[in-house]
């Protein structure tokens, strides 16, 4: 597994514990003690750490305009109604399409899939990838 698949794999894992527990996207001096507590219970690569805190502080900068471009790329689904799993994973992946001008949208759209099936249910992958594909169309146009 690649280091950026860990970093992404980091990034919604923390995502996952951060929205259980309801927190919002905080200032970045609280996220940043909130990152430094997740890598202190749940122990990581330390190479991958800052690609995913790259992801974290730049999802959590972002995640109106993220969550106004998934729900304009999803038909018939509020972003809050995905499920926690999903909707992490198509941030992530929104995030890198948008702003992480190194990486191909077809990079980042991959990389979802992939992460879908080791932490999705089945039938989230058709879904995301449809998602990632409206928003790639849109992109490109």
């Amino acid at each position: 597994m690649g280091l950026r698949r860990k970093s992404r794999e980091l990034a919604l894992q923390f995502f996952y514990g951060h929205e259980l527990q309801e927190r919002p996207s905080t200032e970045s001096s609280i996220l940043d003690n909130e990152v430094d507590n997740f890598y202190t219970c749940f122990k990581s690569d330390q190479k991958a750490h800052p690609y995913a805190e790259q992801l974290i502080n730049g999802i959590c900068a972002h995640q109106q305009e993220i969550d106004k471009v998934l729900a304009d790329s999803s038909h018939h689904w509020r972003v809050e109604r995905m499920a926690l799993v999903d909707r992490n994973i198509l941030r992530i992946a929104a995030y890198e399409m948008l702003y992480i001008k190194d990486i191909p949208v077809t990079v980042a759209i991959n990389e979802a899939l992939e992460i879908a099936k080791r932490y999705a249910e089945p039938e989230s992958i058709p879904f995301i990838n449809g998602i990632l594909d409206n928003l790639q169309g849109k992109k490109a146009g």
